[in-house]
């Protein structure tokens, strides 16, 4: 999807998401866009610069495709970078497939949630299978 240390997407990945992007105007849902990273620390270049500004860019990147392809960008309640803090691979963090975006369809509830809370986002895994099922199959 994305070259090491770069926010620029790969020909493939560009079309998949403007494919994708035709398609989300057919849910009444809000989206939610995070890009990540692997583990490799951003080289040195501009100073300032790392892990968790291309992680933004990767997620803007897919903003833009997904626009590109038709998407009404009212739809998007969230666009983050996320780093490499919530990774694919958990056994191998500088595994190329921790180099993604993320795109969330969310239920109501998130959204009510996400617009209560300021935009805030929870990584902790300590929701119980119980509170993951009611989330997800929330209207």
């Amino acid at each position: 999807m994305f070259a090491s240390s770069k926010a620029e997407m790969q020909p493939y990945a560009q079309q998949i998401l403007q494919e994708i992007g035709k398609m989300l105007n057919g849910v009444t849902n809000k989206i939610s866009l995070s890009g990540h990273t692997d583990a490799v620390p951003y080289p040195s270049g501009d100073k300032g610069y790392s892990n968790w500004e291309l992680s933004s860019d990767r997620a803007n990147a897919s903003r833009r495709e997904l626009i590109a392809g038709g998407m009404d960008e009212a739809k998007l309640l969230r666009v983050v970078g996320l780093s490499s803090a919530s990774l694919f691979d958990k056994e191998n963090p500088l595994s190329p497939s921790n180099r993604r975006i993320s795109i969330i369809v969310m239920n109501k509830r998130a959204e009510e949630n996400a617009l209560r809370d300021d935009g805030a986002v929870n990584l902790s895994s300590s929701a119980s299978e119980s509170e993951i099922k009611e989330v997800t199959q929330a209207p």
